[in-house]
Protein backbone atom coordinates (compact mmCIF):
# COMPACT_ATOMS: atom_id res chain seq x y z
CA UNK A 1 0.00 0.00 0.00
CA UNK A 2 2.65 2.07 1.16
CA UNK A 3 4.42 1.95 -2.54
CA UNK A 4 1.43 1.83 -4.32
CA UNK A 5 0.52 5.87 -2.42
CA UNK A 6 4.33 6.65 -2.95
CA UNK A 7 3.57 6.10 -6.77
CA UNK A 8 0.56 7.73 -6.75
CA UNK A 9 1.82 11.01 -4.75
CA UNK A 10 5.01 11.12 -7.68
CA UNK A 11 2.48 10.37 -10.49
CA UNK A 12 0.52 13.57 -9.45
CA UNK A 13 3.23 15.11 -8.49
CA UNK A 14 4.43 14.90 -12.29
CA UNK A 15 1.43 15.90 -13.33
CA UNK A 16 1.56 18.94 -11.97
CA UNK A 17 4.83 19.98 -12.79
CA UNK A 18 4.24 19.19 -16.38
CA UNK A 19 1.14 21.17 -16.64
CA UNK A 20 3.12 24.39 -14.62
CA UNK A 21 5.65 23.89 -17.59
CA UNK A 22 2.88 24.07 -20.39
CA UNK A 23 1.74 26.87 -18.80
CA UNK A 24 3.50 29.47 -21.13
CA UNK A 25 4.91 32.51 -18.66
CA UNK A 26 3.30 36.22 -18.81
CA UNK A 27 6.17 37.96 -21.38
CA UNK A 28 7.92 41.24 -20.26
CA UNK A 29 4.63 44.45 -19.90
CA UNK A 30 7.97 47.54 -20.46
CA UNK A 31 5.09 50.74 -20.78
CA UNK A 32 3.08 52.26 -22.44
CA UNK A 33 3.12 52.19 -26.29
CA UNK A 34 0.15 54.23 -27.50
CA UNK A 35 -3.08 56.07 -26.80
CA UNK A 36 -5.25 55.90 -30.06
CA UNK A 37 -8.05 58.91 -29.73
CA UNK A 38 -10.79 60.20 -32.63
CA UNK A 39 -10.85 63.28 -34.45
CA UNK A 40 -13.83 64.83 -35.38
CA UNK A 41 -11.64 67.58 -37.02
CA UNK A 42 -8.33 66.55 -38.72
CA UNK A 43 -6.65 69.38 -39.84
CA UNK A 44 -7.43 70.77 -36.33
CA UNK A 45 -6.17 67.88 -34.54
CA UNK A 46 -2.78 67.73 -36.72
CA UNK A 47 -2.07 71.07 -35.42
CA UNK A 48 -2.88 70.45 -32.10
CA UNK A 49 -0.64 67.39 -32.35
CA UNK A 50 2.11 68.79 -34.32
CA UNK A 51 2.75 72.36 -33.49
CA UNK A 52 1.44 72.60 -29.84
CA UNK A 53 2.53 68.93 -28.26
CA UNK A 54 5.26 68.56 -30.82
CA UNK A 55 5.09 65.40 -31.86
CA UNK A 56 6.38 63.71 -35.16
CA UNK A 57 3.80 62.88 -37.55
CA UNK A 58 4.18 59.55 -39.38
CA UNK A 59 2.18 57.21 -41.16
CA UNK A 60 -0.17 54.46 -39.14
CA UNK A 61 0.82 50.58 -40.04
CA UNK A 62 -1.86 49.93 -38.10
CA UNK A 63 -4.97 52.04 -39.85
CA UNK A 64 -4.24 53.48 -42.86
CA UNK A 65 -7.22 55.90 -42.34
CA UNK A 66 -5.11 57.00 -39.30
CA UNK A 67 -2.12 59.07 -38.82
CA UNK A 68 0.39 58.62 -35.94
CA UNK A 69 2.19 61.40 -33.56
CA UNK A 70 5.27 59.93 -32.18
CA UNK A 71 7.02 61.26 -28.99
CA UNK A 72 9.60 58.77 -29.07
CA UNK A 73 11.06 55.57 -31.04
CA UNK A 74 7.96 53.43 -28.73
CA UNK A 75 5.56 55.86 -27.73
CA UNK A 76 3.27 57.75 -29.98
CA UNK A 77 -0.73 59.14 -30.13
CA UNK A 78 -2.77 57.33 -32.49
CA UNK A 79 -5.46 59.40 -34.21
CA UNK A 80 -8.53 57.91 -35.73
CA UNK A 81 -11.11 59.00 -38.01
CA UNK A 82 -14.27 59.66 -35.87
CA UNK A 83 -16.94 56.47 -36.16
CA UNK A 84 -20.16 57.47 -36.90
CA UNK A 85 -21.28 56.37 -33.41
CA UNK A 86 -19.38 57.35 -31.65
CA UNK A 87 -21.13 59.73 -29.39
CA UNK A 88 -19.44 61.49 -26.31
CA UNK A 89 -16.53 58.77 -27.08
CA UNK A 90 -13.40 60.14 -27.90
CA UNK A 91 -11.15 56.95 -26.87
CA UNK A 92 -10.68 54.03 -28.98
CA UNK A 93 -7.81 52.14 -27.22
CA UNK A 94 -5.17 51.89 -25.01
CA UNK A 95 -1.86 50.09 -25.61
CA UNK A 96 0.97 48.48 -23.86
CA UNK A 97 4.51 47.32 -24.68
CA UNK A 98 5.53 44.02 -24.65
CA UNK A 99 8.51 41.68 -25.13
CA UNK A 100 6.91 39.17 -27.21
CA UNK A 101 3.41 40.09 -28.60
CA UNK A 102 2.63 35.93 -29.97
CA UNK A 103 3.64 35.01 -26.40
CA UNK A 104 1.60 37.20 -24.60
CA UNK A 105 -1.35 35.94 -26.55
CA UNK A 106 -0.54 32.69 -25.93
CA UNK A 107 -0.57 33.94 -22.35
CA UNK A 108 -3.64 35.16 -21.87
CA UNK A 109 -5.37 32.31 -24.27
CA UNK A 110 -4.01 29.88 -22.05
CA UNK A 111 -5.71 31.95 -18.77
CA UNK A 112 -8.88 31.80 -20.73
CA UNK A 113 -8.80 35.28 -21.42
CA UNK A 114 -11.24 35.76 -25.41
CA UNK A 115 -7.49 36.55 -27.62
CA UNK A 116 -7.54 36.58 -31.74
CA UNK A 117 -6.43 33.80 -33.41
CA UNK A 118 -2.98 35.06 -34.63
CA UNK A 119 -1.38 38.51 -33.83
CA UNK A 120 -1.05 41.40 -36.62
CA UNK A 121 2.15 42.09 -38.37
CA UNK A 122 3.00 46.13 -39.20
CA UNK A 123 4.87 47.34 -41.99
CA UNK A 124 7.26 48.87 -39.77
CA UNK A 125 7.84 45.40 -38.12
CA UNK A 126 5.43 45.96 -35.53
CA UNK A 127 3.34 43.42 -34.22
CA UNK A 128 -0.38 43.73 -32.18
CA UNK A 129 -3.38 42.23 -31.04
CA UNK A 130 -6.44 43.57 -29.31
CA UNK A 131 -8.55 42.48 -26.52
CA UNK A 132 -11.39 43.33 -24.13
CA UNK A 133 -10.82 44.04 -20.45
CA UNK A 134 -13.35 43.65 -17.96
CA UNK A 135 -15.92 46.83 -18.84
CA UNK A 136 -15.21 46.66 -22.11
CA UNK A 137 -12.46 49.03 -23.04
CA UNK A 138 -10.26 47.59 -26.14
CA UNK A 139 -6.58 47.48 -24.98
CA UNK A 140 -3.40 46.53 -27.37
CA UNK A 141 -0.47 44.52 -26.96
CA UNK A 142 2.29 45.70 -29.40
CA UNK A 143 5.56 44.15 -29.98
CA UNK A 144 7.90 47.24 -31.52
CA UNK A 145 10.06 47.01 -34.61
CA UNK A 146 13.60 45.98 -33.19
CA UNK A 147 14.81 48.92 -34.67
CA UNK A 148 12.91 51.79 -34.46
CA UNK A 149 13.63 55.31 -35.15
CA UNK A 150 13.47 57.87 -32.59
CA UNK A 151 12.02 61.04 -33.34
CA UNK A 152 13.81 64.66 -33.05
CA UNK A 153 11.27 67.16 -33.20
CA UNK A 154 13.00 70.41 -31.29
CA UNK A 155 9.30 71.59 -30.63
CA UNK A 156 8.42 68.16 -28.59
CA UNK A 157 7.20 69.25 -25.27
CA UNK A 158 8.17 65.73 -23.84
CA UNK A 159 9.49 62.49 -25.09
CA UNK A 160 7.85 60.35 -22.50
CA UNK A 161 3.86 59.34 -22.08
CA UNK A 162 4.43 58.36 -18.02
CA UNK A 163 0.89 57.56 -17.28
CA UNK A 164 -2.85 57.11 -19.26
CA UNK A 165 -6.32 56.93 -17.72
CA UNK A 166 -9.68 56.39 -18.80
CA UNK A 167 -13.26 56.26 -17.01
CA UNK A 168 -13.91 52.83 -14.62
CA UNK A 169 -16.92 51.60 -12.77
CA UNK A 170 -15.32 49.05 -11.19
CA UNK A 171 -11.39 49.05 -9.37
CA UNK A 172 -12.57 45.33 -8.16
CA UNK A 173 -13.99 44.20 -11.90
CA UNK A 174 -10.88 46.25 -13.64
CA UNK A 175 -8.52 44.47 -11.63
CA UNK A 176 -9.43 40.99 -12.56
CA UNK A 177 -7.66 41.96 -15.31
CA UNK A 178 -5.03 44.57 -14.72
CA UNK A 179 -3.49 43.29 -11.62
CA UNK A 180 -4.61 39.92 -10.79
CA UNK A 181 -3.57 38.92 -14.93
CA UNK A 182 -0.96 41.22 -16.10
CA UNK A 183 0.59 41.99 -12.83
CA UNK A 184 0.39 45.23 -12.25
CA UNK A 185 1.31 46.63 -9.26
CA UNK A 186 0.19 49.64 -6.89
CA UNK A 187 1.44 53.07 -7.39
CA UNK A 188 -0.93 55.26 -5.52
CA UNK A 189 -4.16 56.25 -4.91
CA UNK A 190 -6.52 59.23 -3.55
CA UNK A 191 -9.33 60.95 -3.95
CA UNK A 192 -10.44 65.04 -4.04
CA UNK A 193 -12.08 64.68 -0.51
CA UNK A 194 -11.68 62.54 2.49
CA UNK A 195 -12.85 58.96 2.65
CA UNK A 196 -13.41 58.83 -1.70
CA UNK A 197 -10.98 57.07 -3.95
CA UNK A 198 -11.69 59.02 -7.58
CA UNK A 199 -8.21 57.60 -8.86
CA UNK A 200 -6.24 54.54 -8.47
CA UNK A 201 -3.04 54.31 -10.45
CA UNK A 202 -0.74 51.05 -11.31
CA UNK A 203 2.41 50.28 -12.76
CA UNK A 204 3.11 47.59 -15.78
CA UNK A 205 4.81 44.74 -14.02
CA UNK A 206 8.21 45.51 -15.68
CA UNK A 207 8.41 48.97 -15.71
CA UNK A 208 7.24 52.20 -14.41
CA UNK A 209 4.74 53.70 -16.46
CA UNK A 210 1.23 53.73 -15.28
CA UNK A 211 -2.29 52.60 -15.67
CA UNK A 212 -5.15 55.12 -14.05
CA UNK A 213 -8.68 54.25 -13.03
CA UNK A 214 -10.58 57.20 -13.17
CA UNK A 215 -13.56 56.08 -10.89
CA UNK A 216 -16.54 57.31 -11.42
CA UNK A 217 -19.46 57.69 -8.95
CA UNK A 218 -22.49 57.17 -11.71
CA UNK A 219 -24.40 54.26 -12.78
CA UNK A 220 -22.40 50.92 -12.10
CA UNK A 221 -22.06 48.62 -14.82
CA UNK A 222 -19.85 49.48 -17.87
CA UNK A 223 -19.69 51.75 -21.21
CA UNK A 224 -20.10 55.22 -21.46
CA UNK A 225 -23.00 57.23 -18.86
CA UNK A 226 -25.76 58.25 -20.54
CA UNK A 227 -25.25 61.78 -18.41
CA UNK A 228 -21.91 62.59 -19.28
CA UNK A 229 -21.32 65.38 -21.50
CA UNK A 230 -18.04 65.14 -23.97
CA UNK A 231 -16.20 67.31 -21.91
CA UNK A 232 -16.32 65.46 -18.85
CA UNK A 233 -15.47 62.32 -20.59
CA UNK A 234 -12.54 63.98 -22.12
CA UNK A 235 -10.78 64.97 -18.56
CA UNK A 236 -11.35 60.89 -17.70
CA UNK A 237 -9.87 60.07 -20.87
CA UNK A 238 -6.68 61.09 -20.64
CA UNK A 239 -3.03 60.88 -21.17
CA UNK A 240 0.31 62.38 -19.77
CA UNK A 241 3.96 63.40 -20.85
CA UNK A 242 6.02 63.53 -18.29
CA UNK A 243 8.22 66.38 -17.38
CA UNK A 244 11.77 67.60 -15.51
CA UNK A 245 9.96 70.70 -14.65
CA UNK A 246 6.02 71.09 -15.59
CA UNK A 247 6.81 75.22 -14.44
CA UNK A 248 9.11 75.42 -17.08
CA UNK A 249 7.44 73.59 -19.85
CA UNK A 250 3.98 75.88 -19.25
CA UNK A 251 6.56 78.95 -19.86
CA UNK A 252 8.10 77.40 -22.84
CA UNK A 253 4.44 76.58 -24.43
CA UNK A 254 3.43 80.29 -23.17
CA UNK A 255 6.21 82.08 -24.23
CA UNK A 256 6.27 81.17 -27.99
CA UNK A 257 2.63 81.32 -28.60
CA UNK A 258 1.65 77.53 -28.82
CA UNK A 259 -1.25 77.63 -26.15
CA UNK A 260 -3.24 80.57 -28.16
CA UNK A 261 -6.62 79.42 -29.25
CA UNK A 262 -6.12 76.08 -27.43
CA UNK A 263 -8.18 74.47 -24.74
CA UNK A 264 -6.07 74.90 -21.27
CA UNK A 265 -5.96 75.19 -17.50
CA UNK A 266 -4.00 78.86 -17.74
CA UNK A 267 -1.62 77.79 -15.32
CA UNK A 268 0.36 74.88 -13.71
CA UNK A 269 -0.72 73.25 -10.29
CA UNK A 270 0.34 70.98 -7.71
CA UNK A 271 -1.93 67.60 -7.96
CA UNK A 272 -3.09 65.67 -4.79
CA UNK A 273 -0.26 63.23 -5.79
CA UNK A 274 2.34 66.41 -5.08
CA UNK A 275 3.12 66.16 -8.35
CA UNK A 276 3.53 69.61 -10.52
CA UNK A 277 0.90 69.81 -13.87
CA UNK A 278 -0.95 71.30 -16.54
CA UNK A 279 -3.83 70.57 -18.55
CA UNK A 280 -4.29 71.28 -22.08
CA UNK A 281 -7.09 69.52 -24.11
CA UNK A 282 -6.85 68.44 -28.08
CA UNK A 283 -9.56 69.70 -30.94
CA UNK A 284 -12.07 66.76 -29.19
CA UNK A 285 -11.42 67.43 -25.58
CA UNK A 286 -8.95 64.62 -24.60
CA UNK A 287 -7.19 65.46 -21.48
CA UNK A 288 -2.74 65.96 -22.01
CA UNK A 289 -1.55 66.37 -18.69
CA UNK A 290 2.17 67.63 -18.56
CA UNK A 291 3.23 65.83 -15.34
CA UNK A 292 6.35 66.03 -12.81
CA UNK A 293 8.37 63.08 -13.36
CA UNK A 294 8.89 63.60 -9.18
CA UNK A 295 6.56 65.05 -6.21
CA UNK A 296 7.81 68.17 -4.73
CA UNK A 297 5.15 67.98 -2.15
CA UNK A 298 3.71 65.04 0.20
CA UNK A 299 0.91 63.42 -1.54
CA UNK A 300 -2.41 63.02 0.29
CA UNK A 301 -4.43 59.79 0.72
CA UNK A 302 -1.65 57.18 0.06
CA UNK A 303 2.07 56.43 -0.50
CA UNK A 304 3.89 55.75 -3.35
CA UNK A 305 4.61 51.93 -3.53
CA UNK A 306 6.36 51.71 -6.45
CA UNK A 307 9.64 54.44 -8.12
CA UNK A 308 8.50 57.00 -9.96
CA UNK A 309 9.00 56.85 -14.07
CA UNK A 310 12.26 58.63 -15.10
CA UNK A 311 13.16 61.31 -18.32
Amino acid sequence: MRAKFGTAVLCAGLTLTAAAAAAPARPRITGISHIAVYTSNPAATDHFYRDIVGATKEPDPENPDGVRYALSATQFVEVLPLPTDAGVDRLDHTAWNVSNDEEMRAYLAAKGWKVPAKVTRGADGSRWFEVLDPEGNKVQFVQPPAHAKAPNDPKAIGHHIIHMGFLVHSRAKEDTFYRALLDFKPYWWGGMQPGKIDWVSQQVPNGHDWLEYMLTSGPSGSGIPANISQRQLGVLDHFSIGEVSVDTAFAKLKSEGRLKDVRNDGHTQIGRDGKGQFNLYDPDGIRIELMNFHATKKPCCSAFTAPDPSH
